[in-house]
């Protein structure tokens, strides 16, 4: 089982030109492939004839250049990895071809939904950069449908905004957030956390699973949630950026959650920078389990 694998568009559009007409499911990453990317390459691969992956660390959507530098870097393994899952193109282009000598546009969403959280912490140029490489991986690859984690609630909402805004004919679809035994959400940042940071991390899960509890025993109030939260971070030690309810849809903040809902939060854990979120939905029980590879 082999992928094969393209670094320019052209090369890209070449490969897939006979394709056209079937259905094309793309991954988009950063490489340092975890079984999250790897669960959604096999949702593509049942859903879609043809599956591409990207591997491209983008630099125009890190705030922190030492957070750039430290990015794992491991494309031999990767492609390995994505093949065993299924995938077909494997599109790993330089800097330079995703933004040539003279590029000068920038995708940029408005709003809300990149004004707040993470856009608060790291600045508009994060989605910004987002957008933009989303932007042109989504307009080289041609995809029927896209797949995202859930992990990246922002992201995910910026993406489709992007999309719908932009009229791009592509199905934005979020899976759920892919997690470890103990429950920390599968990054690709984890690798760099110690024995006893990766214990402190674990508290990240059990602290929103406690809210999730609170809200399914009834509690409506978002304020309530939010300190259920950092107590149980700040307990352990953790002086979380953010501990968030925000709507579904557009992530203002709300006062109580009547609609389906995000619990969001970002910790630094040691060097390494975590965020996690789950839904609340009134009238649905969604919590998150902790065995395993579950949302």
């Amino acid at each position: 089982m082999s992928a094969r694998i393209v670094r320019t568009v052209a090369d890209l559009r070449a490969a897939l030109a006979p394709h056209r007409g079937d259905a094309v499911g793309f991954v988009p990453t950063m490489g340092a492939l975890h079984e999250g990317h790897l669960s959604l390459a096999r949702t593509a691969r049942a859903e879609n004839a043809v599956v591409v992956l990207s591997i491209f660390v983008n630099p125009t959507q890190f705030g922190e250049a030492a957070d750039l530098a430290a990015y794992p870097r491991t494309e031999e393994t990767d492609v390995a990895l994505a093949a065993a899952a299924g995938v077909d193109l494997i599109f790993a282009p330089s800097v330079a071809e995703v933004y040539p000598t003279g590029f000068a546009t920038t995708v940029s969403v408005d709003g809300t939904i990149t004004g707040t959280l993470e856009g608060a912490r790291r600045g508009r140029s994060h989605f910004d950069g987002v957008a933009t490489v989303v932007a042109k991986l989504l307009i080289a690859v041609q995809p029927d449908h896209a797949y995202f984690g859930a992990k990246d609630a922002q992201q995910v909402v910026v993406v489709r905004r992007m999309v719908a805004d932009l009229g791009l004919a592509v199905e934005i679809r979020a899976l759920p957030t892919s997690r470890d035994p103990d429950g920390l959400a599968r990054s690709s940042r984890n690798t760099r956390l110690t024995a006893v940071e990766r214990g402190l991390a674990s508290v990240i899960p059990r602290a929103l699973r406690r809210a999730q509890d609170a809200f399914a025993d009834g509690i409506r109030d978002a304020r309530l949630l939010e300190t259920d939260v950092r107590g149980a971070l700040t307990a352990a030690g953790l002086d979380p950026e953010y501990v968030e309810v925000v709507d579904a849809d557009d992530l203002a903040p709300i006062a109580r959650v009547e609609r389906p809902a995000v619990l969001v939060v970002a910790v630094r854990v040691g060097s390494v920078r975590l965020i996690d979120n789950v839904i609340l939905t009134p009238g649905v029980d969604d919590r998150i389990r902790i065995e395993g590879n579950t949302p």
